[in-house]
């Protein structure tokens, strides 16, 4: 039984496309607590242009790396299984996440062994457990904020992608593929960013100082303009998968499950 449902192509192709939406989803949400130059990394001196009431820069968060395929596979999930294969993974994805975040509570509360705390001081890390805290012991409201922006980002982006296909029909496959992305992470820069760093800092003061208005502006639109160009960038690969699909599956089975999506 369990090997006739592993058999089916379109069962198949609905467990890899997940298991790639959740990975991908999940580690982005675990390097996103990186605040990082994308200038310097290219080896480029950093813009500062004067913007928002200050200097702005693409000082970015690195889940940014990771964000545009999340929500380019909710498109190609999109496609092929419809609202409710996009809800399911969406719900059980932050799940997942908001599962991992208590274990890591958890286990950051563990109690070291001496020796742990002062391994890595001739790497330069003097004490391992404030470390270890520091990177996995993620504050609720930057939970709250991921996962805020995550599943408002989701809902938009099938609402946006449907309303085009509707429109288009199986036509310009780009159109509503990239346009519900940008969409959908226009809202996802600067909901997580200002629930994490703005609202929950204000209301409670023991999660840090605040940002000011100017820095929650300036990195999340440099966070949007990044996702914006890699969208654009993406494209082509978009295309790509689609072939790719197509073949798997054989263009009867693929028709057949492009218009059962459009009915869910």
């Amino acid at each position: 039984m369990i090997l006739d449902i592993i058999r089916n192509k379109a069962t198949r192709l609905f467990i890899i496309l997940g298991g790639f939406f959740i990975a991908n989803a999940l580690i982005a949400e675990f390097i996103g607590v990186k605040i990082f130059s994308l200038e310097r990394t290219l080896g480029i001196a950093p813009l500062n242009l004067h913007l928002f009431g200050g200097d702005f820069s693409f000082n970015l968060t690195a889940g940014v790396l990771l964000w545009p395929v999340v929500f380019i596979m909710t498109d190609i999930i999109n496609e092929y299984y419809g609202q409710k294969g996009v809800k399911f993974l969406s719900y059980l994805t932050a799940g997942l996440i908001s599962f991992a975040f208590l274990l890591f509570f958890f286990a950051i509360r563990l109690t070291p062994a001496d020796w742990w705390v002062g391994s890595k001081a001739n790497a330069g890390v003097n004490d391992m457990q404030a470390a270890y805290g520091a990177v996995f012991g993620q504050g609720l409201w930057i939970i709250i904020g991921s996962l805020t922006a995550f599943l408002i980002g989701q809902i938009l982006d099938v609402l946006v992608f449907h309303k085009i296909k509707s429109i288009t029909g199986e036509k310009a496959i780009w159109a509503r593929a990239t346009g519900s992305t940008l969409v959908s992470q226009l809202i996802d820069s600067f909901v997580v960013l200002g629930i994490a760093f703005y609202v929950g800092p204000t209301l409670d003061p023991s999660n840090g100082t605040p940002w000011t208005l100017s820095m929650l502006l300036s990195i999340g639109t440099g966070n949007y303009i990044y996702k914006f160009v890699v969208a654009i960038v993406m494209t082509p690969i978009i295309y790509a998968v689609h072939g790719v699909i197509e073949k798997y599956l054989g263009h009867d089975l693929a028709a057949q499950m492009k218009r059962a999506a459009m009915q869910r």
